[in-house]
């Protein structure tokens, strides 16, 4: 186990740590001489951590190696590696010469975690302005100790030299290793994702980029593959405890009384009981998981909270609308729609869905008298340090937030609840608490994607032309529940305790540029159905609502194609008002040697039916198109999509082989939502609770293939990743589904029993 004392550093302390490739914390000693002696350009003070400092994002060490400060973190796609690529480049330092300090609230700004894939698109700007200003500043100590000018100066490996006489040389780590540069950046006064950074040195061209571009290896996949990895519930705290969260066992009970007797046999166990916020406390975990178990509560019997799931898509469409938007309409949708030669129309149907991690959260947290140390795997520590502290009711100052790699995260999973709850328990009993959540509160307990209905309508003209488009999505707000745990008020923990509920009425439309005539595209969110504490309060699922709008967008443009006797290639081609989405499309069909599909396919004879389908997307600006090969089993309903094809541009690519393996993450987990998870409830509660009443994608299921174009803009910044091509993933099975057995499927997931019965 991984101990606390190993864990417990300084900003200082990580300037002189040894580097890996990737550290999130530091081990190595060093003398307070060696980040304190002044330099000529600066101070012997250690400058604040703040956006402006560009010591808060790069430091050199006396042994010319490079530090660099990352307030994202990787959650799984290697964003660390490209981090240090740019870094490398910008300061003419060798690869092996970087290490990435990520997410550790002490030791980076807040950059918003991993959100949003905004790793690279926004969090590399600010580094990569960093690391440039650096070198200019290294590079103007350099011309002082050599007494050449800068222009006379090259570098190479941090080595700096007079050009034409390279035994006059100074390294970087002579010139300020272990030092400060104390230099301001200029930065635009917003936090997060948003937070950019400038200097005044100019940036590399991409065509002088020496790392940028390669296929440098994750060093994290070996300790993962061989146990070295030190996640978050590796971690063990002198006198820490084991907490565990009792939930109700139906939606919208409220506590009545508890029963300290039912485990007073249990040694040393402690109970929590914050209003209907239940938890309890012991030395050992085991004892904890039984205290859970065996502690009586009496819980109030409220009325159900929710339809019936058979019910629920009735009940979103005949709700009262709590919130509306959309962009204007371009005309009179109406009246273009009934002069029209021909209109068609479908509705389509997504459900809610967990985040079902590969294990639940855990989050260890120490609250002292001035202070509180947090030890999480959420994709967001700068914002659980938040919501810690005004849960506590300190600075957030003085709350500290070390981030390790916990068990996944695709937006706002359990990890912010467990470490309010963890925060509640450590304040109540005055100890470390470690709070793992079992199985079941991980899965029936996180926030969820919310369901939806979309609905889209469209008018022809008598040449077999879209004249009019309409598209409106109906659900449940993407943020029920904020993106971000930085209020305990949008916790389990704050809501069971009482605190004031609010929540954003938000959803969204196709973000595709068709050119369908006159069109109109607006969204509805209803009501959440309990209003506190619920285990189907929603918030952001990877791609937030992404593969739901496009499900129906996307399904329907083929729907148009059919109509319209089009080729569905051919039809988005003809309508899609966008050369970047242009060129995916057109790289995806030729990967995938796609022939015309004209006509409705009919319904092919057989046991075993195959089919051909695609989809495009984009999201902001990276455009994604996917080509999929299913066969569908008529006896047992199984849709197997065995080949993808992806055509994918994100602007410029900084490490071709982890994309490629972010891409592949992508349709892989996309495919699971799509064919497998949805979330199971009765009128009382969530009951999916497990891998069986909650399944997901099994290696048998899992495509035999997946080809992948990428399209390179060496010229532009990198753009979004992590996300986009799980967008188009759901629509492209259900239009290769069609594509084999002339059923239009538009209810996700695709399930086998759902398929089996469409063909009885």
């Amino acid at each position: 186990m991984f101990a606390f004392n190993q864990l417990m550093l300084s900003r200082r302390r990580a300037l002189c740590a040894g580097g890996a490739l990737f550290v999130s914390f530091a081990t190595t000693s060093c003398s307070s001489s060696e980040t304190t002696t002044a330099i000529s350009t600066g101070s012997a003070t250690k400058p604040a951590l703040t956006p402006p400092e560009l010591d808060s994002w790069i430091a050199v060490k006396r042994d010319n190696s490079v530090i660099g400060y990352f307030g994202k973190v990787d959650v799984g796609l290697g964003i660390q590696v490209a981090i240090a690529q740019i870094i490398a480049d910008e300061l003419d330092v060798d690869f092996n010469q970087v290490s990435v300090v990520m997410g550790d609230t002490a030791l980076t700004v807040n950059q918003g975690g991993a959100s949003g894939s905004t790793g690279l698109e926004r969090g590399g700007v600010s580094v990569r302005n960093a690391a440039a200003q650096a070198r200019a500043e290294l590079l103007a100590m350099a011309s002082a100790k050599l007494g050449v000018s800068v222009e006379n100066l090259a570098v190479q490996h941090g080595i700096v030299s007079v050009s034409g006489d390279p035994a006059k040389a100074v390294s970087y780590g002579d010139l300020i290793g272990g030092r400060y540069f104390d230099y301001e950046l200029t930065w635009n006064h917003k936090i997060g994702n948003e937070l950019l950074v400038q200097g005044t040195a100019p940036l590399k061209k991409h065509a002088d980029y020496q790392v940028v571009g390669k296929s440098i290896p994750r060093a994290d996949i070996a300790n993962k593959l061989f146990g070295n990895e030190v996640f978050n519930t590796d971690v063990r705290v002198p006198g820490m405890l084991h907490g565990r969260m009792v939930r109700p066992p139906v939606a919208g009970a409220t506590v009545v009384k508890v029963h300290p007797e039912s485990v007073q046999h249990l040694p040393d166990v402690q109970l929590v009981v914050h209003n209907n916020l239940v938890g309890v406390v012991a030395p050992k975990e085991w004892t904890a998981v039984k205290a859970a178990k065996l502690l009586k509560i009496d819980w109030s019997a409220p009325t159900p909270a929710f339809p019936s799931q058979a019910d629920i898509y009735k009940a979103i469409q005949a709700a009262k609308p709590a919130g509306k938007g959309g962009p204007k309409p371009t005309g009179d949708v109406k009246a273009t729609m009934a002069t029209a030669a021909n209109t068609i129309e479908a509705t389509y149907f997504w459900p809610f869905q967990s985040h079902a991690s590969m294990g639940p959260a855990c989050t260890i947290v120490d609250v002292q008298a001035d202070h509180a140390t947090i030890w999480t795997g959420d994709q967001k520590p700068h914002y659980v340090r938040d919501g810690v502290a005004k849960l506590l009711g300190m600075p957030a100052a003085k709350v500290h937030a070390i981030w390790l790699r916990g068990p996944g995260s695709y937006g706002r999973n359990d990890g912010g609840d467990s470490a309010m709850d963890a925060a509640v328990l450590s304040k109540a009993v005055g100890k470390p608490v470690r709070l793992q959540y079992m199985r079941v509160d991980a899965t029936a307990w996180d926030p969820k994607g919310p369901a939806s209905v979309h609905q889209a309508a469209a008018g022809i003209d008598a040449k077999g032309n879209v004249v009019a488009y309409h598209y409106r999505s109906i659900g449940f707000s993407r943020e029920n529940i904020a993106s971000h745990p930085d209020d305990p008020a949008q916790s389990l923990a704050g809501q069971f305790m009482g605190m004031p509920v609010s929540s954003k009425q938000l959803f969204d439309v196709p973000g595709e540029t068709y050119d369908f005539g006159v069109h109109q595209l607006d969204w509805e969110v209803v009501p959440t159905l309990l209003d506190r504490a619920s285990p189907l309060r929603t918030s952001h699922l990877r791609d937030p609502i992404g593969p739901q709008i496009n499900f129906a967008s996307e399904c329907f443009v083929d729907e148009m194609a059919l109509a319209t006797n089009t080729d569905p290639v051919a039809f988005r081609l003809k309508y899609l008002n966008d050369k970047r989405g242009t060129m995916v499309i057109e790289a995806a069909a030729k990967a995938a040697n796609w022939q015309p599909q004209v006509g409705h396919p009919g319904q092919p004879q057989g046991a075993l039916l195959k089919g051909r389908g695609m989809a495009f997307a984009r999201r902001k600006e990276t455009r994604v198109a996917v080509i999929v090969d299913v066969e569908v089993d008529r006896h047992t309903g199984r849709v197997w999509p065995r080949h993808w094809f992806v055509a994918h541009d994100c602007g410029l690519i900084v490490n071709p082989d982890t994309l490629r393996r972010v891409i592949e993450g992508n349709i892989v987990h996309a495919t699971s939502r799509a064919l497998f998870e949805e979330v199971a409830f009765n009128q009382h509660m969530v009951t999916s609770v497990d891998w069986l009443s909650y399944p997901i994608l099994d290696i048998k299921d899992a495509p035999e293939s997946i080809d992948i174009t990428l399209i390179n803009h060496k010229d532009e910044l990198p753009l979004g990743a992590g996300e986009p091509s799980s967008r188009p993933v759901a629509s492209a099975i259900a239009n290769a589904v069609f594509n084999a057995t002339g059923i239009r499927f538009r209810q996700a997931p695709l399930t086998k029993a759902r398929v089996k019965a469409a063909f009885i």
